[in-house]
């Protein structure tokens, strides 16, 4: 790999991790937090330290011969830990911690081996590419090698079976943006496995005398660029589907905010739209929730249950009747809110209103696209002041 693929990667993960350093200054203390940004940080590491301009300004600033090769498996090593770490945090489970601090102290051995290891050996030549299979059969450098290769294969190998196998359960089927960033994931590492493969046989084709260099200098970079590409895709995918649904999400719910506008309005609980498009979906959220509670007094669960054993009627579809009927109330209720009431309204409706965006956003789809709910609504605003009995 050219060492301009190298660094238009490195800047692309560097572009990644100036966007998750915010949600790591706010959320410091969460362990799956440091451990994307790690994701991210190490990544970049291997990207710039493997490039072979690079290895050759850093040998020579340095003065140390091949200073890069331990640096270059050190930043893969410290990257294949942070993956099996941000996975095992994503699952969870009771044993989280202890599992996260078992491959933190296993690959803090393994980094400490590879330096030890390195200081122990001797490589006079500087080798900007093919690194691994010169040294192969040099005392000390031959067991770094060997060790820094198998902690990588380890890790691809657990990370790929942990997301594939997680991403086909049933569970995550039901998260799109949680099983495409596991399957990504999944995909990423099976082609990562691919470096330490390639390398291990090359290595082990030097130790018989023979001498591989498609595996060892063309394979291994391919496998390495693609699969860490990939993987940091997936790792990146929530987030992105994240930010996607709230924009989807601030659109979608733009019905109901003109539904309760009479009461944001009347009470001014109405903020204004921070600057931030990131932020927009989650600010209108936040200002319907505001408006519901308002109105949770107003809520007339005779409505709700008419509306809702009509549409039911209607469509056979409880999900859809139930957002029906909540449409229809909390149109009442906005409009009521604003005028005289003759009478106290009843206690509020037994049912706690939506809180979730999924249900917010069929709310607002059925005002939307509901004659019968536009018809129920009318209807209530034109009788405001007969007398109807409440529960």
């Amino acid at each position: 790999m050219s060492g301009a693929i190298n660094y238009v990667s490195c800047g692309l993960l560097w572009v990644g991790l100036l966007a998750k350093l915010p949600d790591l200054i706010r959320h410091r203390g969460e362990l799956s937090q440091r451990a994307i940004n790690g994701v991210l940080a190490f990544a970049s590491l291997c990207f710039l330290f493997g490039a072979p301009p690079s290895v050759g300004v850093i040998n020579r600033v340095s003065g140390v011969p091949n200073l890069a090769a331990p640096l270059t498996y050190g930043s893969i090593t410290a990257y294949s830990a942070s993956l099996l770490i941000l996975i095992a945090c994503w699952r969870g489970g009771p044993s989280v911690r202890r599992t996260t601090r078992r491959w933190m102290c296993g690959y803090a051995a393994v980094l400490a081996g590879i330096a030890g290891l390195f200081a122990l050996g001797t490589t006079p030549r500087e080798r900007r590419t093919d690194f691994d299979t010169y040294y192969a059969t040099t005392p000390w450098i031959a067991e770094m090698v060997v060790l820094y290769l198998v902690a990588h294969l380890t890790a691809v190998s657990v990370s790929a079976l942990w997301s594939l196998r997680w991403g086909f359960e049933a569970e995550v089927r039901k998260r799109p943006w949680l099983r495409a960033s596991l399957l990504t994931i999944g995909t990423g590492t099976v082609i990562t496995a691919g470096y330490s493969i390639s390398k291990l046989i090359a290595v082990a084709a030097r130790w018989s005398g023979r001498d591989w260099p498609l595996l060892a200098t063309s394979v291994p970079p391919v496998c390495a660029g693609l699969g860490a590409l990939l993987t940091v895709a997936g790792v990146l995918l929530p987030m992105a589907g994240y930010h996607l649904s709230a924009w989807r999400d601030f659109f979608r719910l733009a019905s109901l905010d003109a539904a309760l506008d009479p009461v944001l309005r009347d009470r001014a609980l109405r903020v204004d739209r921070p600057r931030s498009p990131f932020l927009w979906g989650t600010w209108r959220r936040s200002t319907i929730l505001n408006g519901l509670h308002a109105l949770e007094s107003l809520f007339d669960t005779r409505l709700f249950d008419e509306v809702h054993d009509a549409e039911l009627r209607r469509t056979g579809d409880r999900e859809r009747a139930v957002s029906a009927a909540w449409a229809a109330t909390i149109s009442a209720a906005a409009q009521r809110s604003t005028q005289p009431l003759l009478e106290p309204v009843g206690a509020p409706t037994r049912f706690p209103h939506p809180r979730d965006a999924q249900a917010l956003v069929l709310i607002a789809d059925a005002l939307k696209k509901s004659a019968r709910v536009t018809r129920a609504t009318a209807h209530v605003a034109g009788g405001a002041e007969a007398a109807r009995p409440r529960v």
